[in-house]
């Protein structure tokens, strides 16, 4: 299992970095990455000590860690400087949290996130045809949830995004121990999203490529 979207209690999750790593690490998984939330607040502090235990970790783990972020509920006239700052700080993924529908996430933060470059667009709702086409184009990955409420658009997204031809990815978007799913739950999520067999494997096909496996 490769997870591209986690959480500690750098931002709304509940575990340290190293007993996420270490809990994954026991699952089997060969790849993580640590997205915490982040706005104008907090991203000079917690890109950085998120990179440190990621750095520390990974030199005598079995895992692949990478340190990524989430930049949530940003305007979406800040989100493209805001793209920028992340990666500036090293952020290995940059994520933006996208219109899902169960949070007031203001419209246009999908189609910003996309045209400012975002590594992933995450849970992005019921988004529009225009903007997966720009996704598409763009190299933006969009996102099959692992995560109660932001699922339910799952269907959609994978909808739109196989008659668009946009590239999808999964992620868990855990917050505690009991979100972090294997690869069989993974899996059963995509097909409950409509997605074929051969869709799924190239969803995780995709997550190898973008950490190195």
């Amino acid at each position: 299992m490769i997870d591209l979207h986690t959480h500690t209690l750098f931002s709304d999750g509940v575990l340290l970095p190293a007993e996420l790593i270490r809990r994954c690490e026991a699952k089997g998984f060969r790849g993580l990455v640590i997205t915490d939330h982040v706005d104008y607040s907090n991203i000079d502090m917690v890109i950085p000590n998120v990179l440190k235990a990621c750095r520390e970790i990974s030199a005598v783990s079995r895992i692949k860690v990478f340190g990524g972020v989430e930049l949530t509920h940003l305007r979406p006239e800040h989100i493209k400087s805001m793209v920028k700052r992340a990666k500036e700080l090293g952020a290995y993924l940059v994520l933006v949290h996208g219109e899902t529908i169960t949070e007031p996430v203001l419209p246009g933060t999908n189609r910003a996130a996309i045209e400012a470059g975002a590594d992933i667009l995450v849970h992005p709702g019921i988004i529009t045809e225009d903007d997966t086409k720009l996704a598409a184009k763009n190299g933006v990955r969009l996102e099959i949830s692992g995560r109660k409420g932001h699922a339910y658009a799952n269907g959609h997204v994978a909808k739109v995004a196989k008659k668009i031809g946009a590239k999808l990815v999964f992620g868990s978007d855990s917050h505690t121990p009991d979100d972090l799913l294997d690869r069989s739950r993974a899996e059963f999520i995509a097909r409950g999203a409509g997605l074929e067999e051969d869709d799924i494997q190239e969803m995780f096909k995709e997550a190898e490529l973008l950490i190195g496996l």
